[in-house]
């Protein structure tokens, strides 16, 4: 028993888990880490106010954008209302030039007398720009925010505040079709780069008064924006605590898209397994918000982020909902089996092959033999370097643009492998084995997924070739230890399975549609998109 407790003590098994936990039964402020700071990184804060004079806002306006060199800036001094001075900022190529003309300048260059004892801003808000998104603010740290999303600030002589009015109007490109998750039934828009576009498409599915799309700032300096979609009511309120905790106290100047924001805001960043999920399909994200999710949308990134996610969330399609039971239940079935071929089949074989050849039966162990008979590499050399091989052309096929990477995908791998056995450096069971195991890899949904299972293939081909079917079962334990132990926001990975909850529909046959009033959540069962 010594020995026992010992280990145990070693390990850790007698100390509570202290990482965040989503129960359905929590409410208010989640508990923190252990010996982590609760609190965001300090920053500085502009608490500036907008001076009355034009001479100083123009002296601060050049020195934040360096008006001397950047031409970008634009500084249109007019005369409001005929007799008050006033300065018209914005940034070229940010702003629609044709709404500044029509609705701003033109406005307020009639010679209407404003009434006296008037305050000016709010008179300019109510009365004379006639733009639907107006407001007036003291703060000068949010009229130089507001000048670098696009939008025109109006300064007055005399007047300490400035009015801000949206303009925005930079190039884009039109809502197009998704890409890496392209679908035979269904829906084929592509969330865009423009948030305010990304929104309205999942507003135009969402359509109900409690869908809040919560705006934040996010980084040091760079203020990137981003959207928190969620649920009043149907979202959990400690993750949504929780998500809101991690978003403060990312403090970095270099977040490019919704990507790179999932890994600062993670459990675990060594984990080959994803913890959230990246979609670029406003369908998906409309059905995980319905769920009680969390959906995330960043400025000039045309994917969302969905939260929390499982790992029956991950090998889940669009296409399980559209089609009819039967269909639904059959893909799921053909995806999971391409998975675990995509896993166990080369470690299985090279179990076999070097410590249990009297399970294979005499013509496939002579079959095996034989097209061994001159290749010079070793059997788990063989394999390893092939499927390296197999992750090379793949890359390369998604690297080179159009329809030249599929015919990089296709006669790169055709050619390759049929030269590799002609040279006797591979076998031709081997290039069959690596083969199967690409196509188990495709039927996979989620490219992070995909990646995570050629890091634990390999892991398995290694295990294999060192102890057998042993050592195959002892990797197979351990990752399923692993990903059982990893959680996504509080919800366990492998929910609803482990642990097991009330799950209304198993993850290899499809529910039925009928009856369904409400998406399932990840505590309850996996459904939906």
């Amino acid at each position: 028993m010594k020995i026992i407790d010992t280990i145990g003590r070693a390990l850790r098994f007698d100390e509570p888990d202290g990482r965040f936990e989503l129960l359905e039964t929590e409410r208010g402020e989640p508990s923190f880490f252990h010996g982590e700071n609760p609190g965001p990184t300090p920053r500085t804060t502009d608490r500036r106010t907008v001076p009355g004079s034009l001479k100083e806002s123009r002296r601060r306006l050049e020195g934040a954008f360096f008006g001397e060199t950047n031409t970008d800036l634009i500084r249109r001094d007019f005369r409001f209302c005929g007799s008050v001075n006033a300065l018209c900022v914005f940034l070229n190529g940010m702003a629609d030039g044709k709404e500044i003309s029509d609705f701003i300048l033109k406005r307020a260059m009639e010679h209407v007398p404003p009434p006296k004892g008037r305050d000016m801003a709010a008179y300019a808000v109510q009365e004379v720009f006639s733009l639907q998104e107006a407001e007036k603010t003291d703060s000068w740290a949010q009229v130089e925010a507001a000048i670098l999303e696009g939008r025109t600030a109006v300064l007055l002589e005399g007047v300490r505040e400035a009015v801000l009015l949206d303009t925005r109007g930079y190039a884009g490109r039109s809502v197009g079709t998704a890409q890496n998750e392209s679908t035979v039934i269904g829906p084929s828009e592509a969330f865009h780069e423009n948030l305010r576009i990304s929104i309205t498409l999942l507003r135009r599915i969402v359509r109900r008064a409690d869908f809040v799309c919560e705006f934040r700032d996010i980084g040091s300096r760079n203020n990137v924006k981003l959207a928190l979609c969620y649920l009043d009511g149907v979202c959990n309120e400690t993750l949504l605590l929780e998500v809101k905790r991690r978003l403060s106290r990312v403090q970095t100047d270099v977040l490019l898209s919704a990507g790179t924001l999932g890994q600062r805001i993670e459990d675990r960043p060594w984990s080959p397994a994803p913890q959230t999920l990246l979609t670029e399909r406003p369908d998906r994200a409309a059905a995980a918000v319905m769920a009680g999710k969390v959906a995330i949308l960043v400025e000039g990134s045309p994917q969302a982020l969905i939260l929390p996610v499982t790992l029956s969330g991950l090998l889940l399609t669009p296409e399980d909902s559209y089609l009819r039971r039967p269909a639904g239940s059959i893909l799921r079935f053909v995806r999971l089996f391409g998975a675990a071929v995509s896993v166990l089949m080369p470690a299985y074989f090279l179990a076999l092959a070097y410590h249990h050849q009297g399970l294979l039966s005499s013509d496939i162990l002579s079959t095996v033999v034989s097209s061994r008979k001159l290749v010079f590499l070793p059997m788990g050399v063989e394999m390893i370097f092939l499927l390296l091989v197999f992750q090379l052309v793949r890359e390369a096929g998604v690297r080179v643009p159009g329809v030249v990477g599929q015919t990089v995908g296709i006669i790169g791998g055709l050619i390759l492998g049929q030269a590799a056995v002609s040279a006797n450096f591979v076998s031709t069971v081997a290039l069959i084995i690596v083969a199967l195991t690409g196509l188990g890899n495709f039927v996979i949904p989620n490219y992070d997924l995909q990646i995570a299972v050629a890091c634990y293939r390999v892991a398995l081909c290694l295990l294999a070739i060192a102890g057998g079917l042993l050592g195959l079962s002892c990797g197979i334990m351990a990752a399923l230890i692993l990903l059982a132990d990893q959680k996504s926001f509080g919800v366990p990975f492998l929910a609803p399975y482990a642990p097991k909850t009330v799950a209304r529909e198993t993850l290899f046959f499809r529910g039925a549609v009928r009856g369904q009033r409400r998406p399932h959540d990840d505590m309850n069962g996996e459904a939906g998109l």
